[in-house]
This record gives structure tokens, C-alpha cells and sequence, in this order.
């Protein structure tokens, strides 16, 4: 009992300090801007492809010769081939927006990765100051009804699977989103600091979502204290390696966009906050199996000290840190797969691989999020074990009676529990 109040006495005021957060950080919504036109920044609409032609690329004037005439050149020869080929004369139809039903056409080149046919749902950007033939352009595919019914298909399986629990898991994503959505990226736009922005919000999406899905008990509050110490850890070391190391968090088109959209952000603290966010989801589930793997070690054996149990909680532990740095490492990997190919035509050394900025970036995330999932194993270990074991003095006389001879009937046996 002492040692749950020590933890309310802990819990409490940090709940309250991220609503009292949540209520003084909270925006009004995205600032508006001006549009540039550029990546994701356009207008854009839905569109349908009604008709696709076959055409000659020379007649559609989709390519041609390079204007120094030297067709030895991989460009040059490109484009000779190109002009010779046989290209597609899209004719596209817009579905929403001010010009609903208006029609315009598009060359797609024979070498295009994206062709286009007939039936299938695109999405055009618009760009109002463009002369009016040229103002609509296919931008993307329009994927909403595979990724809804894979979604729904996420969806199904983990209420099939997790029944009540799965259903909590999924309210207790959908207010992550909410969170994210609704508090974090509008109050960075804002020009709140992210670094406190990000530990405001993923602190309310780790209080919602552990004791959504795990409910209101000592086990989850030991699951929230462990989080809550290594999400510290994490912030402490990526603060401390993004400034060392000189990241600017600024390192593609996308960053590049946003600091020139809303140059007050501060970059490199965007990135910790990416950092911080993303380790949450990982490190809640370190800390929740952690903290159950000691309760039902403490179910099994009773009888069983806060040291045996951390001893045990600890070799289970071992493994979970090995596949879970492991996944870490190979989800960064295979995210930045195309830079790295990149990286190996070059053929770069690995030094002046993990030397540049934009690897430099994922290597930080990796290694100090790592980090913060290895230290949360041994402190949530040990906190649960502590906890768990302060309620061992009411199991040991419930043993020690039950080791007593029975009086009653014939023989002097025990009874065995």
C-alpha cells in the first residue's frame, strides 16, 4: 500500500501537469499560408481517367532531340528513343472542386513508372495562376479504397483476436491519431517549442492508451513510470547527440518545404520530437510485457523476494531487447533502402555513408532509441518487482497455515497447495 502511494504521489501530478499542458499548448488549428505549388503543398482534386488513346510520341511532341543535338549522351539517346516510341493521350476527367466535370488530357511517355488507363482514379493538382489548359495535372493514383479495406481488415483482425481488448486497442489508436492530428502538428506549426509539444502530447497518448487498454491498476502505472523514465533517457541523449553532431533535421524536400513555409520552426527540435514519438509506440510495448511478465511470475511463485523476481523478470527481458533493437534497426533500414542503394552505386565507403547528414539523422534515431528501450527493461523490471513483492507478506501466512497438519480425519497428511 505505501509503495502505490508513492506511485499515485508520482502519477497524479504528472497527469496533471500534461492537461494543464495540453490546455496551455493547445492551437487554435494550422496557420494558414500562401500556397507554393511545390510537392505537397498544392490544391489538390479527384479525378477520373475516361479515355486513353494510343499516340506517337513524335506527333504528341512528348519528347525530342536535346537542343545541342548530341544524341551520345544517355540523355540524348533517351530522348531519340523516346520520340520514336509510342506514348498514351490520357483524357481526365475532375470529380470534385469548383470545376466538377471539366475535362483536360495528358501525354504519358512509353518510360513513365505511372501509366495510366481507363477507369482508374487519380489525383490532379491545380494550380489557379497556370494558363487554363495547363492548370490540372495528375499528380498520384487515388489508393483510398485498397488502403479502407486494408485497414478494415487491421481492424477485424485484432477485435477477432483481442476481442475487448483488441477493441481498446484500436479506440486507444484512434485518439493517438486525434492527439497527433489535432494537438501536435498544429501546435509545432504554431511556433511552440516541439520538443515540449512532442513530451506534452506522447505523455497524453501514453496515459490514454495504456490505461485505456490495460485499465486503472498498479501493473499499468508501473508500465507508465517505466515509459515515463526512459522517454526522459531518450530525450536527454537525442537533445544532447543532434547538437553534438551538428543535425539540422533539414535534409530533403519535404523539411525543405516546411522551414521555407514556417522558417520559425525549429528544425533540429522537430527532430528530437520525431524521435521521442516514435520510440513511444515501441517502448510501450517493452514496458507492458515487462510489467506482466513480473506479475505472473509473482502469480507462480509467491513466495518468491523482489530479487528473485527481478532475476527472472531480467532473463526474460534479454530476449525481448534483442528482437526489439533488431526490429529497430531493420524498420530504419528498410525505410531508407533507396537512399542506401543510392549510397552502394556510388559506391561510398561506410564511413562517408554514416558521415552524411541524412543517414547521420536515422543513425541518432536508431541508436538513441535503442538506448531508451535498453534502459527501460532493468527500471520497469525493477520497479514491478518491488511493487509486486510488497504483497507477499499476505500470501506467506496463507502458505505457512496451509503447511499445518490437518486435524481433522484419519492420518496426519498434509495438504499441499
Amino acid at each position: 500500500m505505501h509503495l502505490r502511494k508513492v506511485i499515485a504521489a508520482v502519477l497524479i501530478p504528472f497527469a496533471a501537469a500534461v492537461l494543464v499542458g495540453l490546455v496551455v499548448l493547445w492551437p487554435g488549428g494550422a496557420p494558414p499560408h500562401e500556397r507554393t505549388g511545390v510537392g505537397f503543398d498544392r490544391q489538390t482534386q479527384q479525378a477520373t481517367v475516361t479515355k486513353v488513346v494510343e499516340v506517337s510520341c513524335k506527333e504528341a511532341g512528348a519528347s525530342g532531340v536535346p537542343p545541342t543535338g548530341d544524341t551520345s549522351t544517355a540523355e540524348g539517346s533517351s530522348a531519340v528513343q523516346q520520340e520514336n516510341g509510342t506514348c498514351k493521350r490520357a483524357t481526365i476527367r475532375v470529380d470534385s472542386g469548383d470545376d466538377k466535370g471539366r475535362t483536360f488530357t495528358e501525354i504519358v511517355q512509353p518510360d513513365q513508372s505511372r501509366q495510366l488507363h481507363e477507369g482508374q482514379k487519380v489525383v490532379v493538382a491545380y494550380e489557379p495562376s497556370a494558363p487554363k489548359d495547363l492548370q490540372y495535372s495528375v499528380t498520384d493514383v487515388n489508393r483510398r479504397l485498397p488502403m479502407a479495406l486494408l485497414a478494415g481488415i487491421f481492424a477485424l483482425a485484432v477485435v477477432v483476436v483481442g476481442r475487448l481488448r483488441g477493441v481498446m486497442a484500436l479506440v486507444a489508436l484512434a485518439i493517438s491519431f486525434l492527439v497527433l492530428n489535432f494537438f501536435i502538428l498544429p501546435a509545432i506549426l504554431q511556433g511552440s517549442n516541439p520538443l515540449v509539444v512532442a513530451v506534452v502530447g506522447a505523455s497524453a497518448i501514453m496515459l490514454i492508451a495504456l490505461y485505456l487498454c490495460h485499465g486503472l491498476s498498479a501493473r499499468t502505472s508501473v508500465a507508465v513510470i517505466g515509459t515515463l523514465i526512459s522517454l526522459l533517457l531518450i530525450g536527454v541523449l537525442g537533445s544532447v547527440f543532434i547538437d553534438w553532431a551538428a543535425l539540422t533535421g533539414n535534409t530533403d524536400d519535404n523539411t525543405g518545404l516546411i522551414h521555407g513555409l514556417y522558417p520559425t520552426i525549429d528544425m533540429s527540435g522537430l527532430l528530437l520530437a520525431g524521435i521521442i514519438i516514435g520510440s513511444l509506440g515501441v517502448l510501450d510495448d517493452v514496458t507492458v510485457t515487462q510489467t506482466s511478465a513480473v506479475w505472473e511470475l509473482h502469480e507462480a511463485n509467491p513466495s518468491m523476494g523482489w530479487r528473485g523476481l527481478y532475476r527472472a523478470g531480467i532473463r526474460i527481458g534479454r530476449d525481448h531487447i534483442a528482437s526489439v533493437v533488431n526490429t529497430l534497426v531493420l524498420a530504419y533500414a528498410g525505410a531508407a533502402l533507396p537512399l542506401l542503394l543510392l549510397f552502394s552505386i556510388a559506391q561510398s565507403s561506410v564511413g562517408t555513408v554514416a558521415n552524411s547528414e541524412l543517414v547521420a539523422e536515422e543513425i541518432v534515431r536508431t541508436l538513441v532509441g535503442s538506448i531508451g528501450l535498453v534502459a527501460s527493461v532493468p527500471v520497469t523490471t525493477a520497479l514491478a518487482a518491488l511493487v509486486v513483492s510488497a504483497d507477499r507478506s499476505g500470501a506467506e501466512p496463507a502458505a505457512e497455515a496451509s503447511a499445518v497438519p490437518a486435524r481433522g480425519g484419519k492420518g496426519g497428511r498434509r495438504r499441499k497447495r
